[in-house]
């Protein structure tokens, strides 16, 4: 099925369009892989850094149907990653995440399904499960819309979701932070040790990324079971694999944070496919003829719990060790020591 094709990545040069491209460059999947980012400077490092001729750069914004429709020209999948994803950012500025999220999702679908684009790959957030703050909104309405969209196009375009918690050492995650306050020997600072997050590495999040791609029928929603652990204990498993002992300051909770994140919530889990490592929700096709649908018998929903990184298996500091010592950033900083 993947061979010989053409990708795009909205978002390209970020975390995840970086892994992407690490576990594809050197592949026969994709005969090309477009970029498609508004920052120049990132492309060009992005060009530097791999030297590959597969490796196509546009540069363009998902608020702008145009540029979307160019680069969209002859492509065969689409993994769509733009977004802003800073929880406080997002607080300050919603209008700026309903252009980008909301309305650039739909420009995406949009330009995919005039170009005749086989699959999209949307990818989403625990924060749009139970949201209570701009960004995970914002990204619940992502995907309402693709969901919607999935329903409306006859099938020409498939179109399929991922949502996932914490990529572990992405950009703005907490983690490059503490090795920052650690190499500067300040303190380390938290916003609540008894917050939970789920914990995934990149290579996680594009093997959920591609089983959606190779399972998913138009509509379906997949995530992924992780793990999950304390900040506070986070801390304390970085202080311990790097041999120091600094200050851990409590700061308290930012715009928008939540206590614990969801993943998929009770009514998602009344309905949910257990696939081994993942689950699959399939979108509810229904029309809005509901007198033409009966169902015989209701699931008590008080019975079914949702599925949250307080309740999934927690990380002992051990754990959360092994974990850390999968991660390139943590390796290379080791090694500088």
């Amino acid at each position: 099925m993947l061979q010989n094709k053409v990708l795009l990545i909205t978002g390209g040069t970020g975390s995840f369009g970086n892994a992407v491209i690490k576990r594809f460059l050197n592949t026969d999947h994709f005969r090309e892989i477009r970029i498609f980012s508004r920052d120049e400077k990132k492309q060009d490092d992005m060009r530097n850094q791999f030297k590959n001729i597969k490796l196509k750069f546009h540069i363009g914004d998902v608020r702008d149907y145009n540029s979307l429709n160019s680069a969209m020209r002859g492509v065969d999948y689409v993994f769509h990653a733009a977004a802003l994803k800073q929880v406080p950012s997002c607080e300050f500025f919603p209008i700026e995440a309903t252009k980008t999220n909301i309305l650039g999702t739909q420009n995406v679908i949009d330009a995919a399904v005039a170009n005749s684009v086989t699959k999209i790959i949307c990818l989403s957030t625990d924060k749009a499960a139970y949201p209570i703050n701009a960004m995970g909104i914002s990204k619940a309405l992502m995907e309402k819309v693709a969901i919607a969209a999935s329903r409306n196009n006859n099938n020409k375009t498939s179109i399929c979701l991922t949502r996932y918690g914490n990529v572990m050492a992405s950009r703005g995650s907490v983690i490059p932070l503490f090795i920052t306050q650690i190499k500067e020997k300040k303190p380390l600072t938290i916003t609540d040790p008894n917050m939970t997050r789920f914990f995934m590495s990149l290579d996680e999040a594009v093997e959920l990324v591609l089983f959606a791609f190779e399972n998913g029928n138009s509509g379906d929603l997949f995530v992924n079971k992780a793990p999950a652990g304390k900040i506070g204990d986070l801390a304390l498993a970085i202080q311990e694999l790097f041999n120091i002992k600094q200050n851990i300051i409590t700061i308290g909770t930012r715009h928008g944070e939540k206590l614990y994140e969801t993943l998929c919530t009770r009514e998602e889990m009344l309905k949910a496919e257990d696939l081994g490592d993942f689950y699959r929700i399939p979108a509810d096709n229904r029309n809005l003829n509901y007198d033409q649908y009966f169902s015989e018998g209701e699931v008590d929903i008080s019975k079914i719990d949702d599925y949250h990184s307080h309740n999934t298996k927690q990380l002992s500091i051990d754990e959360i060790k092994e974990k850390l010592l999968s991660l390139s950033i943590i390796e290379k900083e080791l090694l500088q020591k």
